[in-house]
């Protein structure tokens, strides 16, 4: 209880695990709630889950609550688990795809993950799952990051085309990027290209919690 009190006025870190994906990974009482970071930026539960709250808000929460399939490509401690569930009353089924064992181990320890009933994880390459599933998904979120590197398979068109064949008719893909540079804007408008404009309408927002923009695609036919 001290601790979290103290950290209204600085960051409490109570616990750190290494990751051979992110360096390492760091629980902390920030605001008065227990946070994931990386080394350097947010993982969950602080500015994180807000980003990907406001891509949910954008979909519709009376849109996503009757959906059935969701996928989440990068859980780490699982805030946008908890938005859909807590928040949404998603009652569905969620299958979350995750590389980073410690990262699960601490979402389950500190976050309560493994109590969630309509929730499963697979530990995995994204990359590698997206290949191999045979179900269909009526919201793929995708949250992919190695501290603050996106992996660039995730831009790569046979990764895009995976997530195209995953995705239900009137589905959504909701993808979360980091932006610092022009090159970095040319290479999400080279991934939204990727998109028909006959069987997909795409929509962008910029400058969420600063450094992210959040690409929203949904499928059409």
């Amino acid at each position: 209880m001290i601790k979290r009190l103290l950290s209204y006025i600085i960051p409490i870190k109570i616990y750190e695990k290494p990751s051979k994906i992110s360096k390492s990974l760091e629980v902390s009482w920030n605001n008065g709630k227990l946070v994931l970071d990386s080394k350097n930026t947010n993982y969950s539960y602080g500015s994180l889950q807000k980003v990907l709250r406001k891509g949910l808000i954008a979909i519709g929460f009376d849109t996503i609550k009757p959906m059935q399939e969701i996928l989440v490509l990068g859980v780490a401690g699982g805030s946008v688990i908890r938005t859909l569930v807590d928040e949404i009353k998603f009652e569905g089924n969620i299958t979350g795809i995750e590389i980073d064992e410690n990262s699960i181990e601490i979402a389950h320890q500190y976050f309560g993950l493994n109590q969630i009933k309509n929730y499963k994880t697979i530990i995995s390459d994204a990359k590698e799952f997206v290949k191999k599933t045979e179900r269909k998904y009526d919201l793929i979120i995708i949250d992919i990051f190695e501290d603050t590197t996106m992996p660039l398979f995730l831009f790569k068109k046979e990764f895009v085309e995976h997530c195209k064949q995953l995705l239900q008719k009137n589905g959504f893909i909701l993808f979360n990027t980091m932006i610092l540079n022009e090159k970095q804007i040319d290479r999400n408008n080279v991934f939204i290209r990727q998109f028909d404009n006959e069987k997909y309408y795409c929509k962008t927002f910029s400058n969420v919690e600063y450094y992210n923009q959040l690409i929203i695609i949904e499928k059409r036919i």
